[in-house]
């Protein structure tokens, strides 16, 4: 069973989610950012809508539309609206406009529920080769400007003395960010996907001595939760998005023990 083309497909897609997710995950953690993570993802679903009812690639409209909320967070966030209720409102609005949006579509069968927390068990080799290219461009994009995105989010004054520019660091890691959603979308869902961003780096970064360090840790952790939260879906029958998520969660909870016995 564990050899299925479905199984091996499922398996790429987790671990090329993985490999996106785990630098960009640092960053989210560092800067405090995961209510931003969560409000792009949820306008992914606005994207899916949208892309199905015009008839253009998912990927395509989930990318641009999560890009779309992710410049327009990072809008307000800079007139210095309140960023914890502004991405409330966000975040709840786009999803409610995406499930709303989906409801009107006409002669289209829309499986939100594989949307919203997943299916990775159904991807197919035309969606791996889409999550290889934004994959690829998201860590293409974490290794250029690695040390420029460090020192913006360590501080933006040491930043500009050093001749860099924060906000256009932050405009990088706003597109890395939505092309990490478009990537993720098909393994957990657009409403886990802030976890698989936020749980392999916080586990990381236990027994992490180094930024590089907490980033390969990061996509080790998601790795491997992706390699277990498959396994139980397919022993247990339970859905692998959510399989995922929980073993990212065991995986951190072991973490914090591991932690406990070193620091004594």
């Amino acid at each position: 069973m564990i050899t299925d083309a479905f199984v091996l497909r499922a398996l790429g897609a987790g671990l090329l989610a993985a490999l996106a997710t785990g630098p960009l995950g640092c960053f989210v953690v560092w800067r405090r950012m995961a209510y931003f993570g969560d409000a792009t993802a949820h306008a992914a679903i606005l994207g899916v809508a949208l892309a199905l009812g015009f008839n253009i690639s998912i990927f395509a409209g989930t990318l641009v539309t999560a890009f779309a909320m992710a410049l327009l967070v990072s809008a307000l966030a800079g007139r210095g609206w309140a960023m914890d209720t502004t991405l409330g409102v966000l975040a709840h609005s786009a999803l409610a406009l995406g499930l709303v949006a989906a409801s009107f579509l006409q002669g289209v069968r829309v499986d939100l529920e594989a949307f919203l927390f997943g299916d990775i068990l159904t991807v197919q080799a035309s969606d791996l080769i889409a999550m290889a290219l934004g994959t690829a461009a998201v860590t293409g994009l974490m290794l250029w400007r690695w040390e420029a995105l460090l020192t913006a989010t360590i501080s933006e004054d040491l930043a500009r003395s050093l001749g860099l520019k924060p906000e256009r660091e932050g405009l990088i890691l706003t597109l890395a960010l939505a092309l990490v959603v478009a990537v993720a979308l098909k393994v957990v869902g657009a409403l886990l996907i802030g976890a698989l961003l936020v749980i392999p780096p916080a586990t990381a970064r236990v027994m992490a001595r180094t930024p590089e360090r907490m980033a390969l840790g990061a996509v080790a952790v998601a790795g491997l939760s992706v390699v277990l939260g498959l396994m139980a879906s397919l022993w247990f029958d339970t859905p692998a998005g959510p399989s995922i998520v929980a073993a990212a969660a065991g995986l951190f909870v072991l973490s914090l023990s591991l932690g406990r016995v070193v620091r004594t």
